[in-house]
């Protein structure tokens, strides 16, 4: 847990900077492993859609380069400017959570997007750098006597709460779980006590059941039950599950080669080009193809992780962990939900699935992150 809040000088350096200087001492070794992930969603979504370019590989390219575009356009800004925004930018995401409930556009039975004509956005997507960046303002600011006090601990549960109980209204269970996993995570960095970790995992045990027989719809159990006995409905609620394990287990260790996979072409798995595709690299190019994407992933992850120690602010730190934190619940929830060892939410594989809010919002935190190493000698205040 993160417990040091140290200030430093350098902030005048730091400022004084050109632009090309402040390019040359990027780390670039992250947006180049991002770049080659999002290359990947590029033909893996080439292959998802028949080899067919305008069906969505050439849409991910296009999205793959702006969102390259947007995430060195934020690098550049001094993190100060991140920190006086990070309320702003939370309470804008806040307020389009709420405009889904008036103004929501409804796919799939769900009201997660907002149409503004040229383009349709999902705020739980914006949401999710947004909570990161208004919990690492908190901590910053709060006094560490009072990080584990009732206090300070209910105006993160505030911040956490009211996203949370939008998204899940739309509904996103998926998106929910992840936001609420990343803000714990931040509390937890930030230096809560042990005590208060103990009691919250006790209300925890009592409070998932009920959260569970009352919180969720009755589709949203049928998954949770499906995926602890994918027999019960086999071509009902399991046939994702039974169709995924399917298509991961014919491609074997070398998989059937780039465009051959059999289950894609008949089309037994829905979702391939979003949701479910990694099961076309894993039918394709079977084990070895699943093992390089995870590790493209862990070597993406150990990187925001080496950048992270590199800072000293209270702020910095936790901005880069939540957002490492959100970028890996991506990972690991897609992939358990894809291999079965999770139920089935609606959380794509990030910058291989085909979407376009995902990627900006993707981008958007790795931009946030490599500001936050850039400017690691800047000194930043502290409201509380």
């Amino acid at each position: 847990m993160l417990s040091g809040r140290s200030s430093f000088q350098g902030s005048s350096a730091i400022a004084g900077r050109s632009l090309k200087g402040k390019l040359f001492e990027i780390n670039w070794l992250l947006p180049t492993l991002v770049g080659v992930v999002g290359l990947v969603g590029v033909i893996m979504i080439f292959a998802a859609t028949d080899g067919v370019w305008r069906y969505g590989a050439f849409q991910h390219l296009t999205r793959i380069a702006f969102g390259a575009v947007f995430m060195l356009a934020i690098a550049l800004i001094d993190v100060r400017l991140w920190y006086r925004l990070a309320y702003p930018i939370y309470l804008i995401g806040l307020a389009l959570l709420i405009g889904v409930e008036f103004f929501g556009v409804e796919v799939n039975g769900s009201s997660r997007w907002l149409d503004f004509g040229v383009a349709r956005l999902q705020p739980s997507e914006v949401m999710k750098p947004a909570i990161v960046l208004a919990l690492a303002r908190y901590y910053h600011d709060l006094p560490s006597h009072r990080v584990s006090h009732v206090l300070g601990l209910l105006g993160a549960l505030i911040l956490l709460a009211m996203p949370m109980a939008l998204i899940l209204r739309q509904p996103d269970l998926g998106t929910t779980l992840l936001l609420g996993t990343t803000g714990v995570a931040l509390v937890f960095l930030a230096g809560v006590s042990w005590r208060v970790i103990g009691l919250a995992s006790l209300f925890a045990a009592v409070a998932i059941p009920l959260f569970f027989k009352f919180g969720l719809k009755a589709y949203q159990q049928e998954r949770i039950l499906t995926f602890m006995d994918p027999s019960r409905d086999p071509t009902g609620a399991s046939y994702h599950i039974i169709q995924s394990k399917i298509a991961l287990g014919s491609g074997g260790v070398h998989g059937k080669g780039f465009m051959r996979g059999t289950q894609r072409q008949g089309e037994y798995v829905p979702e391939n080009r979003t949701d479910f595709i990694f099961t076309v690299i894993g039918e394709e190019f079977g084990l070895i193809g699943g093992l390089l994407t995870m590790g493209l992933y862990m070597a993406v992850i150990g990187v925001c992780l080496w950048l992270s120690m590199t800072c000293k602010a209270m702020f910095s730190k936790l901005l880069i962990l939540g957002l490492t934190t959100t970028f890996a619940l991506y990972i690991f929830i897609n992939l358990g939900m894809v291999m079965g060892m999770a139920p089935v939410v609606g959380v794509p594989l990030p910058l291989i699935s085909y979407g376009g809010t995902v990627i900006l919002a993707v981008m958007g935190g790795f931009g946030l992150i490599l500001s936050a190493h850039l400017h690691r000698g800047v000194e930043l205040p502290r409201s509380g």
